[in-house]
């Protein structure tokens, strides 16, 4: 497989630039063949950011809008040039990351990064697909100026409410008896176990359609751009597309890539194993009589989620089995492929294993190296890896000899990560025999 790196302003990006010629031959070895870059900022020293580029007055004046205020850099504005026009000379193909939707901040940009291919956006359309509120929000609620954008698609707001209160009380309603008999029947059976009420399936049908608006009118403000540019999109993984609204299917109309997130990390925010174990606390909160192995049973029939030697919580904590890899990751991959037709053109896993900025427990490079192979041996044929911040040894290790040419720790060669401590053998500053 090839990859593609994400080269994200919390680095910051002072990091990728200084050195990017012998970073980039390194990277270019290994067989990076892309780059997404963003957000489009620079830290100053107080921790405060400024923006990348120093904006056009003309573009804004076209579209009768003031020209943005603030501080620019124009010594880092030329090495962050300097950087891309590398990455470019490479072949590389270079897309922003969180690009703005404002027509005129678009074009803005688009002119400003020439070596730009695109924008991709994080988490389009995204509804909330956690039971416990986490990361900002719930499933079953309407966040602050949803129910604005609701209105606007023509949703009746009162419905969408009794939808989720409905799915909540059935929530609350799970008998042990009741879970093991209905949560193995599949689609039919859940809908007994939960009640499911008409309002519960239209609440869900307008978070999926309030996706598709939020979609166009993306796609629309990209299109508006004097030239062609294209547009990636990063949902949450298969399993828990249906419930975000991130309908792979419909997705690949307005998007020319899709970013499916392979992130499986216990804890913190997004990774499978720490939204599971999260659904399961609730379940288990709300309905004191159910085992972790009831909740788990739910768990499956709500997702079509079944965890090899996921029995309890504890199992959660002891890793990931290669069966792990064999059954999850590869059904992960082949699902995303078969919702864009088999082409794995339109498809750049997106791949993490650290902790930040997620904040949950860090994977091994044993755990990345199955993500990859199992992505590879199910059809990917790309990804993107997301450092956390920096490349770890071991990671790279993984990377490069899967992808390129291994990479082999030398005296005084490229080491990736912030720091080079190949010039100190057993503490001393130089070796007592030469290589």
């Amino acid at each position: 497989m090839k990859f593609w790196i994400f080269a994200h302003d919390t680095g910051p990006f002072d990091h990728w630039m200084d050195d990017h010629k012998r970073r980039f031959d390194a990277w270019h070895a290994a067989g990076v063949r892309g780059i997404v870059i963003g957000y489009m900022n620079f830290h100053l020293p107080d921790g405060s950011r400024v923006r990348a580029w120093t904006p056009d007055p003309e573009i804004y004046a076209a579209h009768g809008e003031p020209v943005p205020e603030g501080p620019t850099d124009p010594e880092r504005e030329a090495h962050l040039q300097a950087m891309l026009n590398n990455a470019a000379e490479r072949g590389w193909q270079i897309m922003i990351f969180g690009g703005p939707t404002d027509p005129a901040a678009l074009q803005d940009q688009a002119n400003s990064f020439p070596q730009a291919s695109g924008f991709i956006v994080d988490g389009p359309g995204e509804n909330h697909y956690e039971l416990a509120f986490h990361h900002h929000g719930e499933l079953l609620e309407l966040r602050p100026g949803e129910d604005t954008a609701y209105a606007e698609i023509g949703a009746d707001v009162d419905r969408l409410e009794r939808g989720f209160g409905a799915l909540r009380k059935g929530l609350h309603q799970l008998t042990p008896e009741r879970v093991r008999y209905l949560a193995p029947g599949g689609t039919f059976g859940g809908l007994a176990l939960f009640d499911i009420e008409e309002d519960t399936l239209y609440w869900l049908r307008q978070r999926r359609l309030l996706s598709q608006k939020r979609w166009a009118d993306t796609r629309a403000a990209l299109d508006a751009v004097d030239r062609p540019l294209l547009l990636g999109g990063i949902p949450r993984t298969a399993t828990f597309s249906p419930l975000t609204g991130q309908d792979y299917e419909q997705m690949s109309g307005p998007f020319d890539l899709l970013f499916p997130k392979h992130y499986y990390w216990h804890r913190g925010f997004d990774g499978l194993y720490g939204t599971v174990a999260r659904w399961v606390q609730r379940l288990c909160r709300w309905n004191d009589r159910l085992t972790e192995a009831d909740a788990l049973l739910v768990v499956e029939n709500l997702f079509g989620l079944q965890l090899p030697g996921v029995h309890s919580l504890l199992d959660l904590e002891l890793g990931f089995p290669q069966e792990f890899f064999d059954s999850v990751v590869t059904s992960e991959t082949q699902r995303a492929l078969a919702a864009v037709g088999g082409d794995a053109d339109r498809l750049i896993f997106w791949v993490s294993t650290g902790r930040a900025p997620h904040a949950g427990d860090a994977m091994t490079a044993r755990d990345l190296r199955g993500i990859l192979a199992a992505s590879e041996a199910a059809g990917a044929s790309r990804f993107l890896f997301h450092p956390d911040p920096h490349l770890a040894a071991s990671e790279w290790r993984v990377l490069s000899s899967m992808c390129g040419t291994a990479w082999e720790e030398t005296p005084g060669g490229w080491f990736p990560g912030a720091e080079d401590p190949t010039n100190t053998y057993s503490g001393d500053l130089k070796p007592t025999q030469p290589d």
